[in-house]
């Protein structure tokens, strides 16, 4: 069976850790995901939107990865409303196991922030296709 081909959201500037997590798990025999490309850390302008757009279009789900400052991460809120525009399935993933993880401001009301365990993400992302 194909892997679910998952782009990943995060904040550059603050969770490039948690990016290192989730490449680790998405290499585990058992992972039913591969990682297609993630965050892009360029001036937010019309051209990264488009290049970003082409990226998330390619993949079946965004993985959105929530930290302590995500609020405050305009590429990551981006990215989220690209997805919310092209009907591409994302969901929320806590980052930091001490808690303080927030969504991006793009977040709908009706998203949920799923703690972050490997029964948890294999769930989320097998129920994409």
């Amino acid at each position: 069976m194909a892997k679910t081909k998952v782009f990943m959201s995060f904040d550059y500037d603050h969770d490039e850790d948690l990016k290192t997590l989730l490449i680790g798990q998405s290499k585990n025999d058992d992972s039913p995901f591969s990682l297609a490309d993630w965050s892009i850390k360029e001036h937010i302008d019309e051209n990264w939107k488009a290049h970003a757009r082409r990226r998330i279009l390619a993949v079946d789900v965004v993985c959105v990865i929530c930290g302590k400052h995500t609020d405050t991460a305009t590429g990551v809120s981006a990215e989220v409303k690209i997805a919310q525009e092209e009907g591409v399935s994302y969901f929320m993933l806590a980052g930091r196991s001490e808690g303080g993880n927030v969504m991006p401001r793009a977040a709908r009301n009706t998203d949920k922030l799923y703690k972050w365990t490997w029964a948890n993400l294999k769930s989320l992302i097998g129920g994409s296709r």
